[in-house]
C-alpha cells in the first residue's frame, strides 16, 4: 500500500504496483555508502587543490575591518562594499569572530566543509525522489560536478561559490521535502524554505532568478491567503530590511561591484566562448547526455507513485516532485542564460558553476532498478560506469594548457596563474602573495616613506613610483595610499590606515563610476588613468616630484573634474559622516548614483559638466 494526498490534503491509502514497494535493506545501505564516499571525495578534491584567490583576500580586507570596529567597508572612512556576496562576508566574518585563528585558515575550513556538506545535501534531497523504490541509487551528478576542475578550484579560494552550492542544495533539499505530497508540509518548514529562498539576492545578487521562482512556486500552490502573507513576510523581511540599509549607508542598490562590471551589461559573444571555454575542454556534453538519457527513460518507464497526476490539477501541480525537478532545470538553464549573457568571466568556468550545479541536481544520484529486468539493470549500470569513465578522465584534464597566461579570450586559469606566479603550489596565506611581482617592494617602499604617499606600480617589478604628499608633513606623516589592480594581495599585507583603491573600481567609486571600455578585458574593462589619483588624494602635482609618465595638465583638469556637482554628491554620499540626513539623502538617491557615470579623460569630463577648463601649465610637456 502507498499513502496519497487528495486535493483537499486528506491523507488516504491506495494500492500499490508491486515494483513500487521498498527494495531490499541493503540496497539502500549501497546508497548512504554511496552519498558517503561522494562526500570524502569531494572534500579530498578541495584540499588538493587548496588556495586562496587574491579576489578572496578582498573578502577578508573587510573582514578585518568588521573585527576593528570600521564597519563593513574595504578602507576605513570610505563606505564601499567591494563585495558582491553579503552573505559570505558575514560568515566569514561570524566565524573569524568566534576564534582567534588566522583569517585565511578559518575562510578555507569554511570553504571545505560547506562544499562537503552541499554535495551530500544535494545527493540526499535527490533520493527523496525515489523514496519507496525497488532501486539502488548510485552517485552520478554529484560525480560529474566534483570531476570537473573548476569545480575543484572554487571549492576554496576564499570567493563564494562554497556558499552559492550550499544554498542551493538546502533549497532543494527543502523544496523536495515539501513536495512530498503523502504529508501536508507544516508551517515551520515552509516559513524556513521561504526564509531560506529570500537569502537569494545576499547570497549572490543573480541568484535572485532562483530564489524568486522557488518563492512563486511556494506562494502559488492553494492554501490560505493568511499563509500567503506569512511567507512573503517571512521571505521578504531579510533581504528587503538589507536593501534598505544597503541604499542608506552605501548609497547603492547593489554591490560596487556591480557597478564596476556593469553587470547589467550584455557580452553575448563573450559569454558564450566562455560556456564553450568550459564545456569543451572537458566534454561536459558527454555525461550531460548520459545522466539526462538515464533520467528520461527512467521517468517514461516508471509507474507513478504517491498521487496520481488526476488527482492533482491546477497550481496543485507546482507541489509536485516532478514540479520541483522542473524548477531546477529551469533555473539552471536561466543561470547559463544570464552568465553568457554578461560575458561569463576572466576566471576559468567559476560563474557557470552553479549553473552546472543546479542542472545536475536532478540526477545527482541516479536509480538502478531491481525489478525490471536485465535490460533495464544493465542498461544502468553502463551510463553509470560511462560517468565515472568520463570523471576520471575528465578530472585530470588540463583544460587551459597555456593556463599561467591570459590569453586573447581574457579567460585564465585563475589557480594555476597564482599558483606559478607566487611560486606557492597552494598560495593560502596573504604573505603568500608577498613573492608575486611588485608585492614585497610594496611593503618596502611604504616603510621607505614614513611621511606617507601615493604608490604607484613602475614598470619594474622591484619598485614603485612613490608620489609626496604636499607640505607640512602632518605629525606622524600623511597617510600611504596604493594603486593598484590587485586589491587582495595588496590590502591584506598593509595596516587597514593604508588606504587601497584600484583603477577597475571595485573598491574605487570614482573608477567604477567611469564608462566601460568597449572590447576591454571581460571583468576588467574599466581603467582610471592615475592622475585622477593623484588629484583626489591631493599629493604633490608637479615634476619631477611627479612619475614621469604623468601630465601635469591632466592632473589639473582632474581637480576641476572632481568639482562636478554630480562627482561631488557621489564621492560625498560615502565619505561623509553617516548622519541620519545623510542616510535619508544616500537612500533617496542610490538608485541615481548607480547610474551615474563620468568620463575617464579629464578633459572630456569637464566638457560633459560644462566646468571652465584649468590654464595649461605644460603645453609640450609630457602626455599620459
Amino acid at each position: 500500500m502507498s499513502l496519497s494526498t487528495s486535493p483537499r490534503g486528506t491523507t488516504h491509502t491506495e494500492s500499490a504496483d508491486p515494483d513500487e514497494t521498498s527494495g531490499p535493506r541493503w540496497a539502500r545501505v549501497i546508497g548512504f555508502v554511496g552519498v558517503l564516499v561522494v562526500g570524502v571525495v569531494a572534500f579530498l578534491g578541495a584540499w588538493e587543490r587548496r588556495w586562496i584567490a587574491d579576489d578572496g583576500l578582498i573578502v577578508l580586507r573587510t573582514v578585518r575591518n568588521l573585527l576593528a570596529g570600521n564597519g563593513p567597508v574595504f578602507n576605513a572612512g570610505e563606505r564601499v562594499e567591494a563585495n558582491t556576496s553579503t552573505a559570505w562576508t558575514y560568515v566569514v566574518w561570524f566565524f573569524s569572530w568566534l576564534t582567534d585563528v588566522r583569517l585565511e585558515y578559518v575562510v578555507l575550513s569554511i570553504a571545505l566543509v560547506l562544499t562537503t556538506a552541499a554535495v551530500v545535501v544535494a545527493m540526499l534531497g535527490t533520493m527523496r525522489l525515489y523514496t519507496g523504490r525497488a532501486v539502488v541509487l548510485l552517485p552520478a551528478g554529484a560525480v560529474v560536478y566534483i570531476a570537473v576542475p573548476p569545480a575543484r578550484d572554487f571549492a576554496t579560494s576564499g570567493l563564494e561559490t562554497c556558499l552559492v552550492i550550499f544554498w542551493i542544495a538546502v533549497l532543494w533539499w527543502a523544496m523536495l521535502r515539501w513536495a512530498d505530497r503523502s504529508t501536508r508540509p507544516g508551517l515551520g518548514s515552509v516559513l524556513f524554505l521561504a526564509f531560506w529562498g529570500g537569502l537569494s539576492p545576499l547570497v549572490r545578487p543573480e541568484l535572485v532568478l532562483v530564489g524568486a521562482l522557488a518563492l512563486l512556486m511556494v506562494v502559488a500552490v492553494p492554501q490560505s491567503w493568511a499563509r500567503r502573507a506569512a511567507i512573503v513576510v517571512v521571505a521578504g523581511a531579510t533581504p528587503v530590511g538589507y536593501q534598505i540599509w544597503r541604499m542608506g549607508y552605501y548609497a547603492l542598490p547593489y554591490p560596487n561591484t556591480a557597478v564596476s562590471k556593469d553587470a547589467g551589461g550584455a557580452k553575448w559573444d563573450q559569454g558564450l566562448t566562455y560556456l564553450g571555454n568550459l564545456v569543451g575542454p572537458y566534454a561536459l556534453w558527454v555525461p550531460l547526455l548520459l545522466v539526462g538519457v538515464a533520467a528520461a527513460v527512467w521517468a517514461i518507464a516508471a509507474p507513478r507513485s504517491g498521487v496520481h497526476s488526476d488527482r492533482v490539477r491546477g497550481l496543485a501541480r507546482l507541489r509536485t516532485p516532478s514540479a520541483v525537478v522542473a524548477f531546477a532545470l529551469l533555473s539552471g538553464l536561466l543561470s547559463v542564460v544570464y552568465a553568457v549573457r554578461v560575458g561569463g568571466d576572466f576566471m576559468h568556468g567559476r560563474t557557470l558553476l552553479p549553473a552546472l550545479f543546479l542542472l545536475l541536481l536532478p540526477v545527482a544520484v541516479i536509480p538502478v532498478p531491481l525489478r525490471r529486468g536485465p535490460i533495464a539493470l544493465v542498461s544502468a549500470l553502463l551510463v553509470w560506469v560511462g560517468v565515472l569513465v568520463w570523471a576520471v578522465a575528465a578530472a585530470f584534464t588540463t583544460a587551459m594548457p597555456q593556463g599561467t597566461q591570459v590569453g586573447r579570450s581574457g579567460i585564465v586559469d585563475e589557480r594555476a596563474f597564482y599558483s606559478v606566479n607566487t611560486g606557492h603550489r597552494h598560495p593560502i596565506l596573504a604573505s603568500d602573495y608577498l613573492d608575486y611581482p611588485r608585492m614585497r617592494a610594496m611593503v618596502e617602499a611604504i616603510e621607505r616613506t614614513p611621511d606617507g604617499g601615493l604608490l604607484l606600480p613602475s614598470a619594474q617589478f622591484t619598485s614603485w613610483d612613490v608620489v609626496p604628499p604636499p607640505l607640512p608633513i602632518p605629525e606622524g606623516g600623511a597617510e600611504h595610499v596604493v594603486f593598484f589592480l590587485n586589491l587582495g594581495m595588496t590590502s591584506m599585507n598593509v595596516g587597514l590606515d593604508v588606504r587601497v583603491l584600484d583603477q577597475m573600481g571595485l573598491a574605487y567609486p570614482l573608477a567604477a563610476h567611469t564608462e566601460r571600455l568597449e572590447n576591454g578585458r571581460i571583468g576588467h574593462d574599466k581603467n582610471l588613468f592615475p592622475d585622477w589619483v593623484v588629484a583626489d588624494t591631493g599629493m604633490v602635482d608637479v615634476h619631477p616630484f611627479l612619475p614621469f609618465y604623468l601630465d601635469e595638465d591632466w592632473v589639473a583638469q582632474a581637480k576641476v573634474a572632481l568639482t562636478c556637482p554630480d562627482t561631488e554628491a557621489l564621492l560625498t554620499s560615502y565619505r561623509s559622516e553617516l548622519t541620519r540626513a545623510r542616510f535619508v539623502q544616500n537612500l533617496k538617491h542610490a538608485f541615481d548614483f548607480a547610474a551615474y557615470r563620468i568620463d575617464r579623460v579629464p578633459k572630456y569630463e569637464i566638457e560633459r559638466c560644462g566646468l571652465t577648463p584649468p590654464p595649461e601649465r605644460t603645453p609640450t610637456g609630457p602626455t599620459s
